[in-house]
């Protein structure tokens, strides 16, 4: 029993600690021709959050959303040629999310293109504590991880700050007459 309460008492930093999941993309990186990685944690994100204009609406509603973000993960990968990447290289973050608190939200293939993008949202009770990204086409892998308290309306205020992409909503589908 003592045993037990001294690796519990040992787990607390890392249970309090924000939520990334591992990003190992290493059979990705080993073949890509370029790779870009973001790693914000909440100090370097509210220091950049000091550099945004207050007075201007938008740069002031990515400030209050970064407030309750622990921390924003970024990796993008260029490959010279289609195919050089596979699915099974995205395995293992796919595997992380199948977890009980991560569930696919979204989930788009492009068929024509040969791309996809898949959203996972991570919860706790009603709350959402993350959000995971994996964007893919032929020639690029992104791979993204919002960690913290996230409200998922003002979500969309972040793409295109910090690395995050910017996703543009689907049209909707005109009425055939």
């Amino acid at each position: 029993m003592k045993t037990l309460l001294i690796a519990c008492l040992a787990a607390l930093p890392v249970l309090g600690a924000p939520q990334q999941f591992q990003l190992n993309l290493d059979a990705v990186a080993a073949k890509s021709s370029q790779h870009v990685d973001v790693f914000l944690n909440a100090s370097t994100l509210q220091l950049a959050a000091k550099f945004l204009d207050g007075d201007d609406p938008d740069e002031a509603k990515v400030r209050k959303l970064i407030e309750g973000i622990e921390g924003i993960y970024v990796r993008h990968y260029n490959f010279k040629s289609a195919g050089t990447w596979t699915q099974a290289d995205l395995e293992p973050i796919r595997a992380q999310l199948r977890g009980p608190e991560w569930s696919k939200i979204v989930g788009v293939t492009r068929t024509e293109e040969g791309g996809s993008t898949e959203v996972w949202l991570r919860l706790a009770g009603n709350k959402s504590i993350g959000v995971a990204i994996i964007a893919t086409d032929p020639k690029e892998v992104t791979v993204v991880n919002i960690a913290g308290n996230i409200n998922l309306k003002a979500l969309a205020e972040l793409g295109g700050h910090f690395g995050v992409p910017k996703v543009k909503p689907a049209e909707k589908p005109k009425k055939e007459e």
